[in-house]
């Protein structure tokens, strides 16, 4: 049976039963680790004989589990041992394809340690995915500082972790000292040169069962791919040179020199599967930006926060960049939001001018997206998802809908799982309106509804492909139409000038977002882009220039990604498919 070249044990099981190796593994004395590689091999070849059914689809939890998924981790355990590239074409599910063969290798007892890798922007998203809907605790990089908690790395059995923060100095050794017996590496198009520390990490885990998710996994040229299978079969290739000499045209690094002989060894790691090719049809999604004028007050509060913290931030005082971020961000949801945590501030910053602020909070009376709110709600029929990130914000719209008569129902984190899931019924089959924080949503599926309101905006753009995704997803039947709300010289303004009118965001596929992110040309995330041009921004002329080019940027970016699709669907076409 093959195994991965690290663990360096030589067993055949063709020509005697596992019954007769489990006996022999009960009498060998090795140590605890040959034993359990020993049996792991025992459970795959038995697996491999009898492979059915998946043993995970009864446990998973607001799945719409589809057959083409089903047949993908099926080939990976079966035909591919677990060492594969996932490349399905964007918006089919490659993160629900590997957390079915991550939760059926759990159930027969095949794995105990996994290792999943993810860009900062995705470390969230993939934490809440896993919970959710496999009922898989893994804790993040995100919830622990592993620089810190020094047992981190060792201790913790299913771990996802920041690729930026595992490759780094600080942590790279004590990654790879461990063994895994699963790793999963999703947007691997950034793993595409051995020369980056984020090819030579993933090169020097030991694990017995490797995923890699992409749906562009080769951008460039076809080195690339021999890069990623050299991770997945180190030798399938042979050699650079030999790969170039045999599948590689002469002057045109990009064109195959072998096609179909290279599409038959790349189908043995790699299965993508296209819409086209699984019959899946998404309808289309229509956004529209509401912008809307504050008031003399709501303005006011704004522009005096606005200087506070760029007065604190430019005398490097005070306030950090996550306190400043939040700050700007409860501020664009509402002067509500805003309120509870300038108080905890009061002693970071001058009290007079938090004192000042609180005032101008205080003699509010509702405010002008709160009003613009009721008027879209009153126009249209049907029902209305509605997302707001902060409590108290959802506090206010929830007052505020109540005082308008209307009928509604929240959805919140710190409910139980039979409060969200009374929720969810009461939204299909009683009220109109789901009032929805972003802890509370995720999992449930609500394709019944069509129309999403983001009340505030995140200001990463994958925030915001996650709600839509609650939505406009495999399922749903109708257009989906969504409304974007925003103060007028607000953050989320230029925020939305850059992700709706220069790249089109609002009409791109659930992932493809993503895919244009990691296309630009530095590794800073959006958010810190976004942050650093707001701070250093001393007028409206320099927020201009500023985000000018951040569209730019987003716009190369997304050209880049157009680009490099247009070229997978030529070199991969449909054959790697179920």
């Amino acid at each position: 049976m093959e195994r991965h070249p690290e663990y360096h044990l030589d067993i055949s099981f063709s020509f005697i039963s596992p019954e007769a190796v489990l006996a022999r593994i009960a009498r060998d004395e090795a140590g605890e680790r040959r034993f359990y590689d020993l049996r792991l091999d025992v459970s795959h070849l038995s697996l491999l004989r009898s492979l059915e059914e998946l043993l995970c689809l009864e446990t998973l939890k607001g799945v719409e589990k589809f057959w083409y998924q089903i047949e993908v981790v099926k080939r990976v355990i079966r035909d591919f041992r677990g060492r594969a590239i996932f490349a399905d074409e964007v918006g089919l599910g490659k993160t629900i394809e590997a957390g079915m063969a991550i939760k059926e290798y759990l159930m027969r007892g095949m794995i105990r340690r996994v290792l999943i890798l993810a860009p900062p922007s995705l470390v969230s998203q993939w934490q809440e995915e896993m919970l959710s809907k496999f009922d898989l605790n893994f804790v993040s990089t995100d919830q622990v500082d592993p620089g810190k908690d020094e047992s981190f790395w060792e201790r913790e059995r299913l771990i996802i972790a920041s690729i930026s923060l595992a490759k780094s100095r600080r942590h790279f050794a004590r990654v790879i000292r461990n063994e895994y017996d699963l790793v999963v590496v999703d947007e691997v198009h950034h793993l595409k040169s051995r020369s980056t520390l984020n090819w030579k990490l993933v090169n020097a885990l030991k694990s017995r069962f490797l995923f890699l998710l992409s749906a562009t996994p080769v951008q460039n040229n076809l080195v690339e791919l021999f890069n990623l299978i050299t991770l997945l079969k180190p030798g399938l290739l042979r050699t650079e040179s030999k790969f170039k000499r045999e599948y590689v045209k002469r002057g045109d690094a990009r064109t195959p020199a072998n096609r179909d002989k290279l599409k038959e060894l790349v189908r043995e790691v790699m299965i993508r599967n296209t819409r086209s090719l699984v019959d899946v049809k998404l309808p289309k999604r229509f956004a529209s930006t509401i912008i809307v004028p504050p008031s003399e007050i709501e303005q006011e509060i704004y522009q005096k926060l606005s200087r506070l913290v760029r007065e604190r931030y430019k005398d490097g005082a005070g306030l950090s960049k996550v306190v400043s971020n939040n700050l700007l961000r409860e501020a664009g949801s509402s002067p509500y939001a805003l309120e509870s945590s300038l108080a905890k501030l009061d002693g970071s910053l001058p009290s007079a001018s938090v004192k000042e602020i609180l005032g101008l909070i205080h003699s509010l009376n509702g405010t002008e997206k709160g009003v613009r709110l009721l008027e879209l709600i009153n126009k249209g029929k049907g029902k209305k998802l509605i997302f707001v990130h902060y409590l108290k914000s959802l506090e206010y719209l929830a007052d505020l809908l109540a005082q308008a008569g209307l009928d509604f129902v929240e959805f919140r984190g710190g409910m139980t799982a039979a409060q969200k899931d009374g929720a969810i019924d009461s939204f299909r089959n009683q009220v109109d309106i789901l009032l929805s924080m972003e802890s509370g949503g995720e999992g449930r599926n609500v394709q019944f509804c069509n129309t999403m309101i983001n009340y505030d905006l995140p200001w990463n753009p994958m925030r915001i492909e996650q709600r839509i995704g609650r939505i406009h997803r495999i399922g749903q039947t109708r257009d989906v139409f969504i409304f974007n709300f925003c103060l007028r010289g607000s953050i989320e303004e230029y925020i939305l000038q850059v992700l709706d009118k220069k790249i089109n965001m609002f009409e791109l596929v659930i992932g493809e977002m993503d895919a244009i992110l990691g296309n630009l040309p530095r590794e800073a995330d959006f958010e810190d882009i976004v942050m650093d041009i707001w701070l250093k921004s001393q007028s409206e002329e320099d927020l201009r220039e500023g985000f000018n080019w951040l569209g730019e940027e987003m716009l190369r970016a997304k050209e880049g990604y157009e680009e490099t699709k247009q070229w997978d669907e030529v070199l991969f076409s449909d054959d790697l498919g179920v």
